[in-house]
């Protein structure tokens, strides 16, 4: 079986480096992308799309179905860590408190855990000391960078910006939130199932708006088909419809983000992490 897998990454570095020969020379000025793709894009965006991102509206109209597909890997990525990562929690025989009045740290033996106590604060074994400067200025700035977030997202055909980055931003917040609290806290507040859950949502929303392209008579992911929806014309709804399927990215790496740092950062166990 080894030796099979050898071959097949073998023969596919091969086929790559073939086909790799056939491209264009980098930078070529006479390459069908300069000469055909890149001009059309520049000069008809607005026309075609109402979108002055050309990037935005390259990435989510022109070629969507490309994007579509990219956010199927992103997910694709999340499932398999959490496929090779994640295990059960086991029994576990004891647990390090921290008394808040004394500042003693106490290991507690046997299956009865202080839980939701004002008194004893679970500790990590490998325990970093609480920093409440730390924690306390996370937790005024990470509001602000969701709501940056969102922007992001919602401006994103409009301005630099679009779903990838917007969701970036948005599991970065709840990423940092782990970080200057607990793996433990991070969860409760955004769980694994929920994470598992937005993570298809994500690609169902994007998915979705080109079946309802369908539904409307037009081919898969032609926005246009859109304009008896939001009542307008029909270069209008594909504007429309790039910002729907940029929420749906936005909610798909957002998810996978948190999702793959929960596995990650606690080897599959989400009970202690970094």
């Amino acid at each position: 079986m080894k030796i099979l897998g050898k071959l097949t990454i073998l023969l596919c570095g091969v086929l790559l480096l073939v086909f790799t020969m056939e491209f264009p020379d980098w930078g070529d000025p006479d390459s069908p992308a300069s000469t055909h793709l890149s001009p059309y894009f520049i000069q008809h965006t607005m026309e075609d799309t109402a979108v002055p991102n050309i990037v935005t509206s390259v990435l989510a109209d022109y070629r969507g179905y490309d994007t579509m597909f990219e956010t199927t890997v992103i997910l694709t990525a999340g499932l398999a860590c959490f496929l090779l990562l994640r295990i059960e929690r086991k029994k576990v025989p004891h647990r390090y408190y921290r008394h808040e009045p004394t500042g003693v740290t106490l290991r507690m033996e046997g299956d009865k855990f202080p839980r939701n106590s004002a008194v004893f604060q679970r500790m990590d074994a490998n325990w970093v000391p609480y920093d409440f400067v730390i924690s306390r200025t996370c937790r005024l700035i990470i509001p602000f960078i969701q709501i940056f977030a969102l922007y992001v997202v919602a401006h994103g055909h409009h301005s630099p910006g679009g779903g990838f980055q917007g969701g970036v931003l948005m599991g970065a917040s709840v990423i940092l939130f782990a970080i200057s609290h607990s793996l433990r806290a991070a969860i409760k507040s955004f769980s694994e199932k929920t994470a598992a859950l937005l993570s298809v949502t994500g690609v169902f929303i994007y998915a979705g708006t080109g079946a309802l392209c369908l539904i409307f008579g037009e081919v898969f992911l032609n926005y246009s088909a859109l304009a008896p929806l939001f009542g307008n014309d029909r270069i209008m709804a594909r504007s429309h419809g790039i910002l729907m399927v940029e929420i749906g990215v936005a909610v798909a790496v957002t998810a996978v983000m948190i999702w793959i740092y929960y596995n990650l950062s606690s080897a599959g166990k989400q009970d202690e992490g970094l």
